[in-house]
């Protein structure tokens, strides 16, 4: 059964918004519906819900246990600005 729901929302998120979804060819009901289900759905409470497109790629770079991803970034950040 739906239902009607009112937001109240800054102009500039619902134009970006509609921008948004006109490009993918879909509705904003159908967007909001979507994110409110992964909220309410999601069997692991605890944990925040990805995306589809973010647990389809978790899993996919494999890095060595002792990987200091904070030093990589560092030297990556210096190189940059150098």
């Amino acid at each position: 059964m739906e239902s009607k729901l009112t937001l109240k929302l800054n102009k500039n998120s619902i134009s970006r918004a509609k921008e948004y979804v006109s490009q993918l060819g879909t509705s904003l009901s159908s967007i909001v519906e979507n994110f409110f289900d992964n909220l309410t759905v999601n069997e692991n409470k605890s944990e925040f819900p990805y995306s589809p497109l973010v647990n389809e790629l978790s899993g996919i770079i494999h890095l060595d246990e002792h990987f200091d991803y904070k030093s990589d970034y560092t030297s990556y950040l210096d190189k940059k600005y150098e």
